[in-house]
């Protein structure tokens, strides 16, 4: 099975990806993250301060990224989400701001100025919505989408608001029920959550809930979470 753990924002989705991955056997898809793109894409500068160039270089090359892994796991994986996000967030920045911090004061529903540059992102953007939706929809079996019940995490990567958390995940499920692949919704504590997979995908567990959410949270911990600004560019081998 190729299945997606979608959701928004600080859903759990790389915690709920490690535990399924080692509860169920299927590999995890191990493509290169936006925390680790930024330093090459826009040295020096957070998320927060990228123009939309930048934004654009970044959602390509983590395109790019997902795809190597997809496909090399064409037999099954778990990936914590899809391209449908990294496409959704940017193209939520028309209504947002390329800084989603910039709506922060926005009357409820206002968007801001669609000016010059936003009009020329927004169509950069559907065009690119054309080829990401398609690689997903020949690349998932199935998607797993987590509520968006837990707070933001304040680690100073995310530049998002609540209203960007709501629309990203309203727009993912609208985009995933458009290209009919099938969606299961699923919350609660993580061992909910992976009883609750399994039971949808008829997965088989290879070892209890409590070794592979440890297991999980250890791999969990050895992520680097050093801000953007003080890291290095990587070094290919």
């Amino acid at each position: 099975m190729r299945l997606g753990i979608s959701g928004t924002y600080s859903s759990g989705k790389t915690l709920t990806a490690l535990a399924l991955a080692h509860y169920t056997g299927l590999p995890r898809t191990m493509a290169k993250t936006m925390r680790e793109i930024l330093p090459e894409a826009a040295p020096g500068k957070t998320l927060e301060e990228c123009t939309a160039a930048e934004l654009l270089q970044m959602i390509v090359v983590r395109h790019t990224e997902r795809v190597k892994y997809e496909y090399q796991l064409a037999d099954g994986f778990v990936s914590d989400g899809s391209s449908l996000q990294e496409w959704i967030y940017g193209a939520l920045r028309v209504r947002v701001g390329i800084n989603p911090n910039d709506s922060v004061g926005l009357a409820e529903g206002q968007d801001v100025e669609r000016t010059a540059e936003i009009a020329f992102f927004d169509a950069v953007m559907r065009q690119l919505g054309v080829s990401f939706k398609q690689h997903v929809k020949r690349s998932f079996d199935a998607f797993v989408h987590l509520r968006n019940e837990l707070p933001l995490s304040a680690d100073g990567h995310r530049p998002v608001n609540n209203r960007f958390r709501t629309l990203a995940d309203e727009r993912l499920l609208e985009v995933l029920a458009e290209l009919e692949i099938p969606v299961h919704i699923v919350g609660g504590t993580l061992p909910e959550r992976l009883r609750e997979i399994v039971a949808i995908t008829g997965l088989t567990p290879v070892m209890t809930e409590d070794e592979a959410i440890a297991k999980a949270r250890e791999a969990y911990g050895q992520i680097d979470t050093t801000i953007e600004t003080r890291r290095e560019p990587a070094i290919a081998a």
